[in-house]
């Protein structure tokens, strides 16, 4: 069965109306200063900090088998590259990830995400080049080209270096991966009633198969939307990036549930 490890005093995610398959993810992480990062959350939120130091994490990825238990599945919207920008949050006893943006090569993919989870979700001219079978990805360009959307690019290409185990609670590599829970805001989507305010989307799968992996960065121009201050604060701005921590993960089936109020 999959898990649902959503943090003290919770439980399993309500019943799940999506599923997909990611695969070929490789998690690009950077700690930045918590000063740096807590004001561009929203009220009601905040940052998830390990040893003191919130983290960034740039997710490129591919999506496949993408569909709703009531539709079969869809033209463009089935499989498709994304690429997300995230940090980690809590809510209570409810920990989570924040996506401040997530691009995707699929036209109504965005609009379905935007409009059905209020989520980020940004139209993207994206390529992949993948690997051999589980390999890795060769080459992985995304340019926006959402209209109204701060530009923001990424290309590169990663590999896995060992082989696979899941992640021991307490290092790093859990807490930047186990997550089963995100958070949004009202507001991208028409779906609402009501503006403002939090949603909660949770999920369940098997634990992460996460192997050591290298990563070779050409270009790394996510980080824009969390405004210039945050930014220089961080210390993320500019071409010299500092080498991110790199997981690779091969692939997970995932169910997800409708949001809820947080």
């Amino acid at each position: 069965m999959p898990t649902t490890d959503h943090g003290a005093g919770s439980g399993a995610p309500q019943r799940t109306v999506l599923g997909m398959r990611w695969e070929a993810l490789a998690f690009l992480h950077w700690p930045v200063p918590a000063a740096a990062l807590q004001p561009t959350l929203p009220a009601g939120l905040e940052l998830d900090l390990f040893e003191g130091e919130a983290w960034l994490g740039v997710v490129p990825f591919r999506m496949r088998a993408t569909r709703f238990d009531w539709t079969p599945p869809m033209p463009t919207a089935t499989d498709f590259p994304e690429l997300n920008l995230r940090t980690y949050v809590r809510r209570g006893d409810r920990r989570g990830v924040w996506f401040y943006s997530l691009d995707a090569a699929s036209w109504l993919a965005v609009r379905g995400a935007r409009l059905g989870f209020a989520l980020p979700y940004f139209d993207a001219r994206m390529e992949v080049e993948s690997g051999a079978a589980g390999g890795g990805v060769r080459r992985y360009r995304s340019a926006r080209r959402h209209r109204g959307a701060p530009a923001a690019s990424f290309s590169g290409s990663y590999a896995p270096t060992g082989g696979a185990v899941s992640s021991r609670p307490g290092t790093l590599e859990h807490f930047l991966t186990e997550r089963y829970s995100l958070f949004a805001r009202r507001g991208y989507g028409v779906r609402f009633a009501l503006r403002g305010g939090l949603l909660r989307g949770d999920i369940a799968h098997d634990p992460w198969p996460l192997q050591p992996a290298e990563v070779e960065l050409v270009d790394c121009d996510m980080f824009r939307v969390l405004g210039p201050a945050a930014v220089r604060a961080a210390g993320i701005g500019g071409r010299e990036l500092a080498p991110p921590v790199v997981h690779f993960s091969s692939a997970v089936d995932v169910r997800a549930a409708a949001p809820v109020r947080a």
